[in-house]
Order: structure tokens, then C-alpha cells, then sequence
């Protein structure tokens, strides 16, 4: 799904959300899209930012459990003691 902001040619603002961008492309051009304020037929793409979404905190590494393993370390990662 994709949210278009829309602009009427009296300047009304609105948000549609459609499949893809044929799907608007294919509204569009049908004549399909409608300004919920006053219902001009006159639809085109307004001035929009991508939404982007934003990374996952990547999880904190395991606490090493010194002093587990004989020469100190816990045996169980490449900072461990040999």
C-alpha cells in the first residue's frame, strides 16, 4: 500500500491510500478520484516526503561472566580466555 497526499485544482489537500502506483496512475486517468471537500474531479499528486522507517535498536551483546571459566572469561565467546 502507498499514501498519496492529493491536491485538488481549488487547492483542497487530502490523503487516498492505493495498491501501487498504477493504481493511482489508473484512478487517475479513469477520472475516479474525487476531492471529499467539494468534489472536483480535477486530482493530482501533491508535494509529499517518503516515509521511512526508522532501524531496530540492535540488541546489546551478553554480558560476559568473567571469572566462570579457569584463567578467568566464560568460555564462551572470541573474547574468552585460552
Amino acid at each position: 500500500m502507498i499514501r498519496y497526499s492529493l491536491r485538488c485544482s481549488h487547492d483542497h489537500m487530502f490523503e487516498d491510500w492505493f495498491s501501487n502506483s498504477a493504481d493511482y496512475d489508473a484512478k487517475a486517468e479513469a477520472g475516479e478520484l474525487s476531492c471529499p471537500v467539494c468534489g472536483d474531479k480535477s486530482v493530482r499528486k501533491g508535494i509529499m516526503a517518503p516515509s521511512v522507517a526508522k532501524a531496530a535498536a540492535a540488541a546489546p551483546a551478553p554480558a560476559c561472566m568473567s571469572g566462570m571459566m579457569p584463567g578467568g572469561g566464560c568460555g564462551g565467546c572470541s573474547f574468552a580466555a585460552e
